[in-house]
């Protein structure tokens, strides 16, 4: 079975999770089709674990390839 591509989005909006979120920071998502359905988005936030929020705060990142691996690399 191939592996979910893991996806990249941008937080909007921080507001309740100034802890773990970071306006205007990328982010990245584990597939979970069950939350997507239902609003919401697995982030890895700033604690390292991934946490289920409601997807209204982010925005997909559109990035170009080679910046996409870099951000991947880093996180």
């Amino acid at each position: 079975m191939a592996k979910a591509a893991k996806r990249l989005f941008i937080c909007l909006d921080n507001v309740g999770y100034e802890v773990s979120l970071e306006r205007l920071k990328i982010y990245v998502a584990r597939p979970d089709a069950k939350a997507e359905r239902t609003g919401y988005l697995r982030i890895i936030d700033e604690s390292g674990e991934d946490y289920l929020y409601p997807s209204l705060r982010f925005v997909a990142a559109d990035l170009p390839v080679s910046t996409r691996r870099a951000v991947l690399q880093a996180a």
